[in-house]
């Protein structure tokens, strides 16, 4: 039995004071080199909500336009205006940082989010209208409190603060006096990951036209960890998150991978309802504070905008197979396994060839392959290439040595197999996920029949292991067969009867 893609929400929050405040290469440049010439010109590079609304790749997550549109236009779009500028989008939305704001502190459940009162009153009726936000959300919305008392936490106790336009509207307390783990900075980026984590769950659901109560379980792959001194990573983001989205019935857990994350939690989600433990599972994810302008000073230098300004966050919704949605194919899986090695040959072999030889099928018998789908407008700059490319062309060239592709055929496959990077820089958000959405479209469409999603991560970032990381796996057009998920009283007597028969038989037979 497989399970099926039932729906997928994609959710973009425009945060530019979050960039200057929170983001790890402008929190480190501050304690480093306080007076360099990055800090003072960063302001005048980020970009306005109307900005990052008219930019082709963000309009390209949320569903206005689709991967085939923006590779369209080339593979940079720095410089153009994209003629959709809508907020909301076929899966979610860019979000203000006004109302993110409010966000965190309806999602805080200890009391550690302060809003000033004046800016609460200013940007309160756009979460009351919110149109995916019902009174059980609104209602944990608090008036806010007198700036003084914001700007005592802030100088006097440590507060992380909050800002916008460059002006202290809020901050983040800590949570402990001396646990580093909830400290103001810890509190402020896991609120950050939840707020986010709970709009792209409110939109998963909302496009996949299911009742909330059928969510049994909530699985949530981001980069963060929440717990205490005592168990720092102990989490429950998913569980956190599913009280705020009003997920009665569901519980659930994180899964950690880096950037592999993602695709761990989908296979994952995707066998639990197919062993039939759970009929319904979403998996989501919330952004990340650390990544905001992490190229930000090649972006600077080359006289480019912060386009590292976004937090992501997805959610996709996995349920029974019902005979129409894209079918997640649990008999192709790729896996790095402890063995294979970091060699990018090795990595595409175990995570590609591998999986697809053990069925008989060719690199070319998959129609889309989607790997890091970074944009490649943020990681040029910054020295990095073009990591969907270089991803294709390793496929292309690992065809070519099976036998499966022609070498002359490499930049047909680089097209015709492959798609431009659309997602913002946040580890988890653009490994693989970014194409579930339109690749569901395509497919319910009868323009597309098979995708590859394909995580990879970096172990060695936590100082645990070397090994590096990878899973992969296949959604199929649905060939419109149900599985079978039970049997028929009428069909469990006829069992019956039939084993008593034969049963009969065999003694008659033992007689004569």
């Amino acid at each position: 039995m497989n399970s099926v893609i039932k729906g997928a929400g994609y959710i973009l929050v425009h945060t530019p004071d979050m960039v200057i405040h929170n983001g790890t290469t402008q929190t480190t440049e501050r304690v480093v080199n306080p007076e360099s010439e990055y800090l003072k010109e960063l302001p005048s590079h980020l970009r306005s909500y109307e900005d990052v609304l008219a930019y082709w790749p963000n309009q390209t997550y949320i569903g206005n336009v689709t991967p085939a549109q923006l590779a369209e236009q080339g593979s940079t779009w720095v410089e153009l205006k994209c003629p959709v500028t809508d907020r909301h989008g076929k899966y979610g939305e860019i979000m203000p940082q006004e109302e993110f704001l409010l966000l965190m502190q309806i999602c805080d459940c200890f009391d550690v989010v302060k809003l000033d009162k004046d800016f609460v009153a200013a940007h309160k009726a756009a979460i009351l209208e919110h149109p995916l936000f019902d009174e059980s959300i609104t209602s944990r919305l608090h008036d806010g409190v007198e700036l003084s008392e914001i700007e005592h936490f802030v100088n006097e106790e440590g507060a992380e603060g909050l800002y916008d336009h460059d002006k202290l509207v809020g901050c983040v307390k800590r949570a402990h006096d001396i646990d580093h783990n909830l400290s103001a900075h810890v509190m402020h980026e896991n609120l950050v990951s939840k707020a986010s984590s709970v709009l792209a769950l409110l939109h998963g659901i909302k496009n996949a036209g299911i009742d909330k109560a059928e969510i049994e379980y909530v699985i949530d792959c981001c980069e963060e960890a929440c717990g205490d001194m005592n168990q720092r990573g102990g989490g429950n983001f998913a569980k956190a998150a599913a009280e705020i989205a009003g997920l009665a019935h569901a519980t659930g857990s994180d899964t950690r991978g880096f950037c592999a994350g993602p695709a761990h939690a989908i296979v994952e989600a995707a066998s639990l309802v197919a062993a039939g433990t759970y009929k319904t599972v979403a998996v989501t994810a919330g952004g990340c504070t650390a990544k905001l302008g992490m190229n930000g000073k090649d972006h600077v230098k080359k006289g480019l905008p912060i386009l590292e300004d976004m937090l992501g966050g997805f959610c996709v919704i996995i349920s029974q197979n019902d005979g129409v949605n894209p079918v997640i194919d649990l008999s192709i899986l790729g896996r790095h396994t402890v063995g294979t090695g970091s060699a990018p040959q090795a990595v595409i072999g175990a995570l590609v060839a591998d999986p697809l030889a053990r069925v008989g099928l060719k690199i070319t018998d998959i129609d889309k392959y989607s790997p890091e789908m970074q944009n490649p407008d943020i990681t040029k700059p910054a020295g990095a290439g073009d990591v969907p490319l270089a991803n294709y062309k390793m496929i292309a060239a690992l065809a070519v040595k099976n036998g499966d592709l022609d070498r002359k055929e490499m930049p047909n496959f680089l097209t015709e197999h492959g798609l431009v990077g659309w997602a913002p820089t946040q580890g988890h958000i653009p490994s693989g996920v970014p194409f579930i959405g339109p690749a569901r479209d395509e497919m319910l469409a009868g323009e597309l029949n098979t995708a590859m999603i394909i995580g990879k991560g970096s172990l060695f970032l936590g100082r645990m292991t070397n090994l590096f990381d990878g899973v992969s796996f296949v959604i199929r057009k649905n060939s419109g067969e149900v599985d079978e998920g039970g049997v028929s009283t009428e069909k469990v007597k006829k069992l019956i009867a039939d084993s008593f028969r034969q049963f009969a038989a065999t003694l008659a037979a033992d007689d004569e």
